[in-house]
């Protein structure tokens, strides 16, 4: 039976006193001498970035807001209303939603 050593150990030990959950990935490794070895690279997980929207305008049903590279628009209708006035709410809602861009749009401009 051949000899299995463990590296990275204390790292490893170390966070898992700490009372963290350690993620990584293992392999073995077998060395000159015949010799078998298991590594551990713990992942370098960091917190994902995520850019905030603005609301450019509250709608009766959803929503316009602005990221740095969309205007995004959201509605929910409810489907009890019937398809003529869900129809009707799509159409109203849109053009509400296109007036606020072209007011947010007369707001970022300056006037002479």
């Amino acid at each position: 039976m051949k000899q299995v050593e463990f590296k990275n150990e204390n790292i490893v030990m170390d966070a898992l006193k700490k009372g963290l959950k350690v993620e990584g990935r293992l392999w073995l490794e077998e060395t000159v001498d015949g010799k078998f070895v298991i590594w551990f690279q713990q992942y370098n997980r960091k917190p994902q970035q995520r850019q905030r929207n603005w609301l450019i305008r509250r709608l009766e049903h959803g929503w316009v807001k602005e990221s740095v590279e969309r205007i995004k628009v959201y509605e929910s209708i409810p489907k009890e209303i019937g398809t003529t006035r869900v129809l009707a709410v799509i159409d109203r809602e849109t053009k509400e939603a296109k007036n606020a861009v072209i007011d947010r749009e007369l707001d970022l401009l300056e006037f002479c």
